[in-house]
């Protein structure tokens, strides 16, 4: 299927690693132009050359999108260098634990900040071009808005506001033909989430065998390139009569009955 993405700019938050990077290729390998929105300096401007050496105009923009000013200055960037953005992937973001006894009021704040904020920043600076483009949002949201997790109460308030705005900007941007969608993962083998394990458990092997047993397709977690498809399917224009829906690409582990497994 010709996903009609050719030379179409693309914004992607966090986009030289885990899902990001998934998400950057896959656009890439569908023709568009990924730009890499990214305080991973290394791996972003590794991913970038490689593209550029096979063809992909991609564009690397650094800077961490928390610091008021960065997500201006992204969209500035992209607008000068392609005179144009068709779609942003709303993805960067970091599962850090601030709950209730860990962290406190400055602690909630500053998650927001790292996993929030700059969703609505990098659309508000972006919109012009959205509207000439008649183009696409994407936010990538998480399992933990609609089940909760524990002790990570900044997170769980990101993500689920994250899906209120795919909602509320699907509403608003109807005139001018902008969809909005969310694309939802639960357990997806990320450089994050095998750190995650490593550290956190004893014997990390085992606690991933009792993770994937719970996964009712296949008890395998979900691959970064399975979530960068969909993405890419909602930003397309095959999926143009799709709007404010919220995608879970999770192989049934958050809707299915736990029975099964």
């Amino acid at each position: 299927m010709d996903l009609q993405l050719k030379g179409k700019v693309v914004i992607v938050t966090g986009g030289s690693k885990g899902i990001g990077e998934g998400i950057s290729r896959c656009l890439a390998r569908e023709g568009a132009i990924p730009v890499i929105a990214s305080r991973s300096v290394a791996e972003s401007e590794q991913l970038a050359g490689e593209l550029q050496d096979a063809g992909i105009p991609a564009l690397f923009v650094g800077g961490d999108l928390s610091v008021p000013g960065q997500c201006r200055a992204v969209v500035e960037q992209t607008a000068s260098r392609f005179g144009s953005i068709y779609g942003i992937v709303n993805n960067a973001g970091i599962n850090d634990a601030i709950g209730l006894e860990k962290g406190g009021p400055d602690g909630f704040r500053s998650s927001l900040d790292k996993n929030l904020h700059h969703y609505y920043g990098l659309v508000h600076f972006a919109l012009p071009y959205l509207k000439e483009s008649r183009g696409a949002i994407v936010n990538v949201s998480s399992k933990v808005a609609l089940t909760g997790q524990g002790n990570t109460s900044g997170y769980a308030a990101a993500k689920g506001a994250q899906l209120a705005l795919t909602r509320e900007w699907a509403a608003e941007l109807l005139p001018y033909g902008i969809r909005v969608n969310a694309v939802l993962p639960a357990e997806v083998m990320t450089p994050l989430y095998e750190t995650w394990l490593k550290t956190a458990f004893k014997d990390p092997e085992a606690k991933k065998k009792e993770i994937t047993a719970r996964i009712p397709l296949e008890k395998r977690m979900t691959t970064k390139e399975e979530i960068a498809d969909m993405v890419a399917f909602l930003l397309s224009p095959r999926s143009g009569h799709t709007t404010g829906q919220w995608v879970v690409v999770d192989g049934g582990y958050v809707h299915l009955d736990r029975s099964i497994t």
